[in-house]
């Protein structure tokens, strides 16, 4: 049973304020905000097999990338949705280049056809159209340290429906980290459809090898790895997945036996004797990745470099930062990873990245199994390299290293700062009702589903960091993400418990979403969590969302709000706006005051079992 047939049935969408917006955007703009006409065509896709190109790809120019997309939809051959983001020129979700500073201003207009309301109206303040509909969209910046303010990374109140048009101005930070972020539609409820029909792509932020030389004049590789729903709904069981994988929109097709391994992945050509730095996104919407590059099954070392978008051990030292070696990496729903791997010699007979078997825990629907992405074939050298220049008229190669940056710190100094406060969020869920219900709790706070309409649940200071432990109190795997910002994982706790493995590698890094493993119900065990040092010290102002990535969850109610507010020397030029409506929670699901987690975990007040 996939999430599309669990959607619940309750008030979604997020409060956002468009108060404080970030950098100034008087001198970078754009004064087209004409319709954007349907592509003919739009939603292309390859054939299972096929050889791997990069996304095409735009590029800034004198501070700012303009941007016009035609939101399209059409069916395939098996009847399922495609949906995109397609320009006037007829490409579809371009990778967007910046730089740090820049500005990435996007019009769009939804020409997919009109739906029914799905939900009540969103209250004041609004940005766009206050109905959502079963057609909207808006557009997601993930883990750009942006604002969340109207026209900007708003996702609460930002709602785009049939014939509308809306232009975004989205200002980055002059120092954002560089590495690989992705841009993908976040309508409460609609996440999960909107996401496995392949509306999403890949934003980079130039200059990585000023930030690890390591990378300097290597070949490129944009890995866009995304979900959807396998052709014919067959019963998720062995080697059948619950959703098949496309790798830049090439199918990996998966056996229709569930005891075959019959699987088709695509194909990347690769010069004997070079190394490559491939940028990986999990843009899918509910499958999580456990990536693994094996020479005739045997695993080789991948060179991590960036993950979530901040190149490793980059922050606090005025050297490069070290390289981290694995033969594994986990990658959850919406993380990015970026690493450098080698060619395989002339006498191996196969080579292939694979995702390895997830274990979702007892309760999860999910059937991930073992599976290839890509084979890679050798060539000659770049003469013969068939596929070198198709990649974006042959901009194919990592910048060479003239000197290290001194700007992109936006870090520095996280794990060292004095802490204001300590808070416990958790994952929970009720099962026994139907449909289900996801939630995204706060220790000391009721309970409820997802409500765009209530007040946050948290209320920041800007200019201070916070400690959360992050906790799963349910049977089955959840990945937690927050909007606006990154935090440093401090600790991956209890995950050995159930045979989990931590993700040794990101302990001490900074990352914008991470995994945590499931509860396995032994009442002597305590939940499996992390710990985590949250940056409120950027500029960004409002309300914003945290919540689960798998977005099968989010859409059943997963999700919260937290609000940023100035430091209280300000409050006197601090707009009205931003403090309205925190007196009553407007939540007709508030279901008592969460509860201590010290209680043994089997009696936790508050815990829903998840029954099958």
């Amino acid at each position: 049973m996939k999430f599309q047939s669990r959607i619940v049935a309750s008030v979604g969408l997020m409060l956002v304020s468009a108060a404080a917006v970030s950098f100034a955007q008087d001198a970078k703009t754009d004064d087209d905000h004409s319709p954007v006409r349907p592509v003919a065509n739009p939603c292309p896709r390859f054939n299972a097999g096929s050889v791997v190109h990069n996304p095409p790809a735009l590029f800034s120019s004198d501070g700012v990338l303009k941007v016009r997309f035609s939101y399209q939809h059409r069916f395939d051959d098996d009847g399922t949705e495609l949906l995109c983001f397609m320009t006037p020129d007829g490409l579809e979700n371009p990778t967007l280049h910046v730089k740090p500073g820049d500005h990435l201003i996007i019009t769009v207009t939804n020409n997919t056809p009109s739906a029914a309301a799905f939900m009540p109206p969103l209250k004041s303040p609004k940005c766009g159209n206050p109905q959502p509909t079963k057609s909207s969209i808006n557009i997601h910046y993930h883990g750009t340290n942006t604002s969340p303010a109207c026209h900007q990374d708003n996702v609460i109140k930002t709602v785009i429906n049939t014939g509308e048009t809306f232009q975004y101005n989205v200002a980055f930070p002059p120092d954002e980290p560089s590495g690989l972020y992705w841009y993908h539609p976040h309508i409460h409820m609609l996440a999960e459809r909107e996401t496995q029909g392949g509306a999403t792509g890949a934003i980079i932020v130039e200059g990585i090898e000023g930030q690890q030389p390591a990378v300097s004049g290597l070949r490129k590789r944009v890995f866009m790895v995304r979900d959807q729903l396998v052709p014919g709904n067959p019963a998720p069981i062995g080697n059948i997945p619950s959703f098949d994988l496309t790798l830049n929109y090439i199918p990996i097709s998966s056996p229709t036996d569930p005891d075959s391994n019959a699987f088709v992945p695509a194909v990347v050509r690769m010069q004997l004797g070079t190394r490559e730095f491939w940028r990986v996104s999990n843009s899918a919407a509910d499958v999580i990745l456990d990536l693994q590059y094996v020479f005739d099954g045997v695993p080789q070392t991948m060179q991590l470099v960036a993950v979530d978008g901040v190149p490793l051990n980059s922050q606090d030292a005025t050297e490069p930062g070290s390289l981290i070696d694995v033969t594994h990496f986990t990658l959850p729903t919406a993380s990015r990873v970026e690493f450098i791997v080698s060619a395989p010699p002339s006498s191996v007979q196969l080579a292939q990245l694979i995702t390895m078997r997830i274990n979702g825990g007892p309760s999860s629907i999910y059937n991930n199994p073992r599976r290839p992405l890509v084979t890679v074939q050798l060539t000659g050298g770049d003469d013969h390299d068939a596929d070198h220049n198709q990649d974006n008229g042959g901009d194919n190669k990592i910048g060479t290293f003239n000197a290290m940056s001194t700007t992109q710190k936006r870090f520095a100094g996280l794990g060292s700062a004095p802490v204001a406060i300590k808070r416990t969020a958790f994952f929970n869920e009720n099962t026994n009702e139907n449909p289900p219900q996801f939630f995204m709790d706060v220790q000391g706070k009721p309970e409820h589903v997802f409500d765009p309409n209530a007040p946050p649940d948290i209320v920041a200071t800007q200019g201070t960091v916070e400690e959360w432990t992050v906790e799963n109190r349910t049977p089955e795997i959840h990945t937690f993400h927050i909007h606006q910002i990154h935090f440093l994982v401090e600790s991956q706790n209890n995950f050995e418990l159930n045979g989990s493995e931590q993700a040794r590698a990101v302990n001490g890094q900074y990352l914008d979403t991470i995994q945590v493993a499931f509860w396995d119900q032994n009442p002597n065990h305590p939940f499996p969590s992390v710990t985590l040092r949250m940056d409120f010290r950027g500029n960004d102002i409002g309300d914003f969302v945290f919540h689960c990535h798998i977005l099968g969850h989010e859409d059943l109610g997963m999700m919260n709000i937290i609000r940023v507010i100035r430091p209280a020397s300000d409050a006197a030029t601090t707009p009205k706006k931003v403090i309205a409506s925190v007196k009553t929670h407007s939540s007709a699901r508030a279901r008592g005051a969460a509860k201590s987690t010290h209680a043994p975990a089997s009696t936790a007040p508050g815990m829903k079992m998840k029954m099958k």
